[in-house]
């Protein structure tokens, strides 16, 4: 069974067993960039907020 989005790493149809990836490979994939800190969040570092003031 497929899920309407595609697979995040290669756009594949995601299957319901992997959602949202399409197989355990993509799945491992993403697990690999967050651990190798591929991914990130942009943020201030602190004691630079905007106070607006």
């Amino acid at each position: 069974m497929t899920d309407a989005k595609p697979c995040p790493i290669c756009q594949k149809p995601a299957v319901l067993a992997f959602k949202p990836f399409c197989s355990a490979r993509c799945r491992q994939v993403d697990l690999g960039k967050w651990l190798t800190e591929s991914y990130s969040v942009p943020a201030q570092p602190p004691g630079e907020e905007d106070d607006g003031a």
